[in-house]
């Protein structure tokens, strides 16, 4: 069942710089219909649940291609929604970015039709490079799954990253412009997963917070973008050169990390000004 869509969203739709046929379907398949049903959902998120604060994203270029890489936080990809929907709402103008989902979701019924009608396709090279080409926003977490599934006591501590972006990023001459979301380790702070279950199901985890529901918290959530990066190459490099690369993107990102933790631990010290508990406690709501 069709959720209605919020006419502001339809608006910000409307502004998207696509070639939409008569029945509102672009070329790569997209549907405006149910970009405004995904985007209503996640809009709602956004503002009121999440509360997302944006900061830099006047960092993502207007038009042209770019890569949107940043952390993996919190158990669910909750992170990918909400900068998708930072894109679209807090962008001028709009911007549609695009997102590499994991092979394992497209064994699910409906799944994989619905996440390409809302511009989010399967993890493969050839999409990635067709979409860049066409001077569209790509997102990338380039931990993978291995990201989301972090434990809370491993919070904000990066995993390894994969090197195939940075190959995508020079041969298609795309900049990239770093990113870093602070608040999803503590929207849903994960203490173990329930493996058994999940491998039945195809997934690889399932997160179990101390409150046992597998569902984040309304605590407030925070992007920060930085300046784009932009690295010389075709992507044909050897594996040194790329990995060295990947170390100055991972490396800003951290940067980023911190610095949105430090402007929230400040937010946390003046709401609770006596509190000396150990940084980031789940389950600090954040206005």
């Amino acid at each position: 069942m069709d959720l209605p869509i919020d006419p502001k969203i339809a608006e910000r739709i409307d502004l998207l710089e696509h070639d939409w046929n008569h029945y509102g379907i672009d070329a790569f398949g997209i549907s405006k219909e149910h970009l405004g049903n995904f985007y209503s959902l996640l809009g709602l998120l956004y503002r009121y649940y999440f509360r997302v604060t944006v900061h830099g994203i006047e960092h993502v270029p207007d038009r042209g291609r770019a890569m949107v890489v940043g952390n993996h936080s919190g158990g669910l990809p909750v992170d990918g929604g909400m900068v998708l929907t930072s894109l679209l709402l807090d962008h001028d103008p709009p911007r549609l970015a695009h997102g590499m989902v994991e092979k394992f979701a497209q064994q699910w019924p409906f799944v994989s039709t619905w996440f390409s009608r809302v511009g989010q396709f399967t993890g493969l090279p050839e999409h990635a490079v067709a979409l860049l080409e066409d001077d569209r926003v790509l997102m990338v977490f380039p931990e993978g799954a291995r990201g989301t599934g972090k434990l809370y006591r491993n919070r904000y501590e990066l995993v390894g990253f994969g090197t195939g972006f940075m190959r995508l990023a020079l041969q298609t001459g795309s900049p990239i412009v770093p990113f870093a979301f602070v608040g999803g380790e503590e929207a849903l702070p994960t203490k173990f997963h329930f493996k058994s279950i999940a491998k039945r199901m195809g997934l690889p985890y399932i997160p179990v917070p101390a409150y046992l529901v597998p569902f984040p918290m309304p605590i407030a959530c925070d992007i920060y973008y930085g300046k784009p990066l932009v690295f010389e190459g075709t992507g044909a490099e050897a594996d040194r050169v790329i990995e060295g690369y990947v170390d100055r993107v991972k490396a800003r990102i951290v940067e980023l990390i911190d610095e949105g933790r430090v402007a929230r631990r400040r937010r946390l010290d003046r709401l609770l000004p006596m509190d000396t508990t150990e940084d980031d406690t789940p389950g600090e709501a954040i206005p």
